[in-house]
C-alpha cells in the first residue's frame, strides 16, 4: 500500500532590520504574540515565531546581525492575509495607527504595510 503525503502550513518568514520594532507593529496591528524563540550561539541571528493564540500557523521573524542595508521585496506582489473578525474596527485601528498602504474598496480588502515594507492584506470574515 502507498503512503500518502500529508503536508500542512506551519509558518511564513519574513527578514526584519529591527526586531523590537518589528515585534511591537506585529502585537499592535495584529494581536501576534510570540510563541518560540531560536537564537545562534554567537549571536548572529534570531528566530522569533509569531502566533495568533487561534491557529497552529506562525509568522517566523528572522534577525541577522550583520544586516544593515534594507532588503529588496521586488515589487511587494507577495503578501501575507489575515482575517479580521471585526473588519470595520480593524481598518479603524489600522487607520488610526497610519499603517494603510493600500485599499481595495470594490473587493472589500485593503493593505497595511509593516516596518519593513512588507505588505498585509485585510480581509473580512469569509461567509460560506
Amino acid at each position: 500500500m502507498r503512503r500518502k503525503e500529508m503536508f500542512t502550513f506551519n509558518h511564513f518568514n519574513f527578514n526584519v532590520l529591527d526586531l523590537n520594532k518589528s515585534l511591537d507593529f506585529y502585537n499592535k496591528a495584529l494581536g501576534l504574540k510570540e510563541v518560540r524563540r531560536k537564537e545562534a550561539e554567537d549571536g548572529s541571528w534570531i528566530l522569533v515565531y509569531l502566533g495568533d493564540g487561534k491557529t497552529g500557523f506562525t509568522l517566523e521573524l528572522t534577525w541577522l546581525r550583520d544586516r544593515k542595508e534594507k532588503y529588496n521585496l521586488g515589487e511587494c506582489e507577495f503578501h501575507l492575509a489575515f482575517e479580521a473578525e471585526d473588519y470595520e474596527a480593524a481598518y479603524e485601528k489600522h487607520k488610526n495607527l497610519d499603517c494603510i498602504c493600500f485599499e481595495n474598496p470594490e473587493m472589500g480588502i485593503y493593505f497595511i504595510i509593516d516596518p519593513d515594507g512588507y505588505w498585509i492584506e485585510i480581509i473580512p470574515p469569509i461567509r460560506s
